[in-house]
């Protein structure tokens, strides 16, 4: 009852609905953080920009489309949380808040990216999944202090050649895309520790061995014909991800095996005794496949 309280009363413009929205946020709070998630907010509240120490703003979940040119005057800010709103393209205000660090806009509408994002030269995580982009805007690769990067849920279907130029991005999650091939941009990031292409349409996958900070790929639920390889001690999830050697391999193995070999009979007191001589031979047990395991998907907080 109380969000379709909220839901009606956000459309009433009016000082005394406002604050019933905002509830008691007359003065900055003491820790610098306003949350005004799940609100049903659907315009800015201006007065929490005069609150000009502001370091944390969490507006998520809620049906903001744009933001007001003041938000400016937070130039304190280092975490904003945007996602699960109504935005169809970032604020431009937003690109002018140099010292964010965390950048929340998943769950949206967005396409693209402004060019202004470049000038966030202290960004170290950007949230970019679920929204409706095709390709990865080419500003996210002049974010040189990146350090992970959530695009997964879009319709990716490449990554750009640039990407490799971000030396600090560590982790890159791009389940739930369209991605044919294994992006070859990654194979040019040795510093990459995390790399999520779990739901994708990946038919094969390269080598991953040769990436020395690698410690974990997810790449289950791809229609893909073997497993990455990877060095010692990295986790892998997904099909095949326990088997060593890989399924391919091993069936190459198997088909040695079935070959006649060359050697000659063992002596005849160490014959097998011939059918019908009295021998009982031990009954081999009916063959019984196994059905296929694969791990749960890889669950990150």
């Amino acid at each position: 009852m109380g969000n379709s309280l909220r839901a009606i009363i956000a459309f009433i413009p009016s000082d005394n609905c406002q604050k019933y929205l905002l509830g008691d946020l007359e003065e900055m709070p003491i820790d610098r953080m306003v949350d005004l998630s799940s609100r049903q907010l659907r315009r800015f509240p201006l007065r929490v920009c005069s609150f000009r120490e502001l370091v944390k703003l969490y507006l998520s979940d809620n049906n903001l489309h744009q933001l007001p040119p003041e938000l400016e005057q937070l130039q304190n800010l280092q975490i904003l949380a945007l996602d699960f709103n109504s935005f169809q393209e970032l604020p431009r205000v937003v690109c002018t808040l140099r010292q964010l660090c965390i950048l929340y806009l998943g769950n949206n509408k967005l396409y693209d990216l402004p060019l202004e994002l470049g000038l966030l030269q202290n960004l170290k995580t950007l949230w970019l999944e679920s929204n409706r982009l095709s390709q990865l805007p080419e500003v996210v690769c002049e974010l040189r202090l990146l350090k992970t990067l959530h695009a997964s849920s879009n319709a990716l279907r490449a990554l750009p050649a640039r990407l490799r130029g971000l030396r600090e991005l560590r982790t890159i999650w791009l389940s739930g895309n369209l991605l044919a091939d294994f992006p070859p941009v990654l194979l040019h990031m040795p510093f990459l520790e995390v790399i999520d292409v779990d739901r994708n349409a990946i038919r094969s996958f390269p080598s991953l061995a040769h990436l020395p900070g690698l410690k974990l790929v997810i790449y289950d639920h791809n229609p893909c014909r073997n497993a990455p390889k990877v060095a010692k001690g990295v986790r892998r999830v997904g099909r095949w991800a326990e088997e060593t050697p890989e399924p391919r391999k091993r069936a190459e193995l198997g088909r040695e095996e079935e070959q006649p070999d060359d050697k000659e009979p063992p002596p005849p007191d160490t014959q097998p005794q011939p059918e019908g001589s009295g021998g009982q031979e031990e009954a081999a047990p009916a063959g019984a496949a196994g059905d296929g395991w694969s791990p749960a998907p890889f669950s990150a907080v």
